[in-house]
């Protein structure tokens, strides 16, 4: 036989037993390899979504650390803010209560009280009836206020205002007799300015101060040819006949204006009334000093309108006798002069002019 291992079909080759399963063992391997490749990539593809995902959450979390001290930052600055607000509002109070309280150790001394009234006497101004009251009594409740002076720089202003602060006076002086009130005009003590003064003692001013006015008067505005030329109807429905009196977007009426005029000369004659019960035989009798003029203060003292001249500081040294003077003036509060500040007082203001405009003024 031939030895010739092809020959014999029943022989094995041993290139298709060992070897060849050893073939077809390598031969298997190159799948074994593309899976490790395969797990490789995968984790390397792992490991870059984990790094993105870690990069992301960095991300996250620095972006939330910046928030969270931008909003610290702010919440710092608002309470700050809000810190300096009390503080300055405790240092108005405590300066306030400072300044009040240096003048009632001052009061201990004898002294003279001295009121402003100064501005248009109305209801909301700082010459308010309330205002210069407060400080009247005040002055006259203390012992050591030898005498009290009120210095006056008013055009006039609410009648019922200045007539109050009159009656005030003479009550105060009729229960305190032996304290002496002097009135003291700078600027202008016109009208009510006036009306306050004639109840004191005596009034004293400067030779150029302007005196006077003893008059009344009422105005205000007529838009009845405006609306026609802009096309404009007026309606008004009233329950009386007179509800609708003056009103300034319908014509005048002459029975209106007498009436009127009849309101403005009842004001006028207790006007009159005032000065002459406040001035007595002082008082040169001539027409002219009723009929609304104003006169420079060495006319006022050749009329009587004025005891004399001069200022707030030689009444107190000449004639009282006491040179220390003292503000008796009645102040809002610091908070009230706050709020006054951030506007409210215009509202008021305002408000004041729009329903007031027909009222009857001593001007």
């Amino acid at each position: 036989m031939s030895q010739n291992p092809w020959d014999d079909p029943d022989k094995k080759d041993p290139l298709t037993t060992d070897d060849v399963s050893g073939e077809a063992t390598d031969a298997a391997e190159p799948p074994k390899l593309d899976t490790k490749v395969d797990k490789a990539l995968k984790s390397v593809a792992d490991g870059a979504d984990k790094s993105k995902e870690w990069r992301l959450i960095e991300k996250v979390v620095s972006t939330l650390n910046v928030e969270q001290r931008r909003s610290r930052r702010w919440g710092i600055f608002f309470k700050s803010l809000t810190f300096i607000y009390l503080f300055a509002l405790l240092g108005i109070f405590l300066m306030g209560r400072d300044i009040s309280g240096a003048k009632e150790s001052v009061d201990r001394q004898p002294h003279v009280a001295i009121i402003e009234v100064r501005g248009v006497i109305a209801d909301t101004a700082d010459a308010s009836a309330d205002n210069v009251i407060t400080a009247l009594r005040k002055a006259f409740s203390t012992r050591q206020a030898e005498a009290v002076i009120l210095r006056i720089n008013s055009p006039g202003g609410s009648p019922v205002q200045a007539g109050y602060i009159n009656d005030e006076i003479n009550r105060l002086r009729a229960l305190n007799p032996d304290k002496k009130v002097y009135a003291v005009i700078t600027d202008i003590g016109a009208s009510g300015g006036y009306y306050v003064a004639v109840a004191a003692d005596e009034i004293y001013a400067d030779k150029s101060s302007l005196v006077g006015s003893i008059g009344v008067t009422a105005s205000g505005f007529g838009f009845v040819d405006l609306i026609e030329k802009m096309g404009i109807e007026r309606r008004i429905m009233t329950s009386g006949d007179n509800k609708a009196f003056l009103d300034p977007f319908s014509p005048q009426k002459e029975d209106e204006t007498e009436f009127w005029k009849t309101v403005l000369a009842t004001t006028h004659q207790q006007f009159i009334r005032v000065v002459q019960e406040g001035r007595g035989d002082r008082l040169v009798d001539t027409n002219e000093v009723f009929t609304g003029l104003i006169w420079s203060g060495e006319q006022a003292l050749e009329l009587g309108l004025i005891d004399g001249l001069g200022s707030s500081s030689y009444v107190a040294r000449e004639l009282v006798g006491v040179e220390r003077i003292i503000d008796y003036t009645h102040t809002p509060s610091p908070f009230d002069r706050l709020f006054d500040r951030l506007g409210v007082s215009i509202a008021k203001h305002l408000s004041m002019q729009l329903t007031q405009q027909w009222a009857p003024e001593l001007r």
